[in-house]
């Protein structure tokens, strides 16, 4: 599944991060990295923005960017 699938408060595992050149670039430069478990902390009212927990930092990503992070989900 793709990380803006994750249910807010749930772990996952990067597995792939997708996107084209200068977006992937940045995504694995924020730490966005296949084997990195991310925590979904909580999205925007509307839905956009997502919040997730990386590495020891929130960060926060545009639904857009989060579905080109694909991600093994883990339960609660």
């Amino acid at each position: 599944m793709t990380l803006d699938k994750l249910p807010v408060g749930s772990s996952g595992v990067i597995t792939a991060v997708g996107g084209d050149g200068a977006l992937r670039c940045r995504l694995l430069d924020m730490g966005l990295i296949p084997r990195t478990r991310v925590t979904l902390q909580k999205t925007a009212p509307m839905g956009d923005p997502i919040e997730i927990r990386v590495r020891g930092y929130e960060l926060t990503l545009r639904v857009e960017e989060a579905k080109k992070i694909e991600v093994e989900g883990e339960p609660k």
